[in-house]
Order: C-alpha cells, then structure tokens, then sequence
C-alpha cells in the first residue's frame, strides 16, 4: 500500500477594519504566512500587490476590507482583497480586460492597478450580491502568483503579463 501525500493548501483570511494603517497590517501578514509555509519565493510580489489593493479598498470606500491568501495544490497562491464598493477597476473587469497605463513618473499615486498587470499571473473581479433582490455587499479582487514556469524565484520587474494568458 502506497502513502499519499496531501498537497501543501491552505487559507488564511484577515478582515481589516477602514484605518490608513490597513495596508501595513496586510504586508506583516503576507510576510509571516508566506515565511511561515516556505514561500519566500513569493513574497516580494504578493507583499507589493496585496498592500495596494488593501490601500485602494481604504482610499477608495468607508468601510472595512477582507484579505484572503490561498495557497492552491499546483503551487500558485491566490490572494483575494474584498472591499464594500461595487465599482471593478481596470484590469479587473470583464475582457478584453482593459489595460492601465504606467503613471507619469511624477504622479504621487495611481501605479497600484498597472503593478497587478505587470506582476501577477493571473487576475480578476466579481461584484458580490449583484442580483435584482440582492442588496450590493461590494466586490471581490484578485490576483495568483506563482503559475509562471520558472526556474528561480519571480522577481521584479517582469514583463506584461496579461489575464488568462
């Protein structure tokens, strides 16, 4: 009789309450979840883009915001930012997915979208109760790492990358 071994998943999920610090609180977790499951490999991507999306979920609404890490079998992790807006920003939204442009070098903000882009692998938005009778409860960002066939760890910069390619 053979031993199965199970695949390394797990989840964590973090609700953050509308506070400036909310970001700060997302970059610790990410450190110590991926740190603590070996995942280093992962942590300078995830780290920059979870802290942007939980920095737009607190610029961009009143309420407060939840982060999800996933780590899924094949070795990708997922992270998943939900906030009480509706509206999906680009390059969230439907296809062809529409791009965002590079900040000028000079803009205080407006790289946090373009960086998904540019990092992830994958990524995506969906309203959350966005029936007829359904009250809207916001949307649901998000974004996976580690699909690309590397062989080394992902480092930044990479190139384009574009959703579900």
């Amino acid at each position: 009789m053979g031993t199965v071994s199970l695949p390394d998943t797990w989840v964590y999920a973090l609700r953050l309450p509308h506070d400036p610090r909310a970001a700060r609180v997302a970059r610790m977790t990410v450190r110590s979840v991926l740190s603590g499951h070996g995942r280093q490999d992962l942590l300078e991507p995830v780290e920059l883009l979870a802290s942007e999306l939980v920095a737009n979920a607190y610029r961009h609404t009143h309420g407060p915001a939840s982060l999800r890490l996933t780590a899924l079998a094949d070795g990708r992790l997922r992270v998943g930012v939900w906030d009480s807006h509706p509206r999906i920003p680009a390059p969230f939204g439907d296809p062809p997915w529409d791009r965002v442009q590079a900040a000028p070098a000079d803009a205080e903000c407006g790289r946090g979208l373009h960086l998904v882009q540019e990092y992830a692998d994958w990524w995506g938005g969906f309203r959350i109760g966005d029936g007829p009778l359904e009250r809207g409860a916001g949307k649901l960002l998000w974004f996976e790492v580690g699909g690309r066939s590397t062989s080394g760890p992902l480092s930044l910069p990479a190139g384009t990358v574009s959703a579900g390619s």
